[in-house]
């Protein structure tokens, strides 16, 4: 403690610990708002974290709507989470794998599910 003040100097305090379970919800939360389009059906993001001291490595499954530019999609995931995790974790994030579980086919010209062409 300092003086007679009663305040407890900021070494003395400890830490905050966040938990892994917690840095995975946000990024599986931003890897939801970066995808432009979700398609119907598709599971939403999931993600696993391991955290060691105050950097996060993050891994993202996902499914996509097809066609879709696959690499600048998994891209605007990858920022996202980053700057997300950093944000609100206050933690650097080095690498964020983006897996891509599923292609789903949206929009005209696809054959209804059931059928064949």
């Amino acid at each position: 403690m300092t003086g007679g003040t009663g305040r407890v100097a900021a070494a003395e305090r400890g830490q905050t610990r966040i938990a892994d379970r917690v840095v995975a919800k946000i990024a599986a939360q931003a890897a939801k708002e970066a995808v432009d389009e979700r398609p119907q059906g598709a599971a939403p993001p999931r993600a696993t974290v391991t955290v060691h001291h105050d950097t996060a490595r993050v891994r993202v499954s996902l499914d996509l709507a097809y066609p879709c530019d696959i690499g600048r999609q998994c891209g605007s995931v990858r920022r996202r989470v980053a700057e997300r995790v950093r944000a609100l974790a206050g933690m650097e994030v080095p690498e964020v794998a983006v897996q891509v579980e599923r292609l789903h086919p949206s929009g005209a010209g696809t054959a209804p599910e059931g059928s064949t062409r």
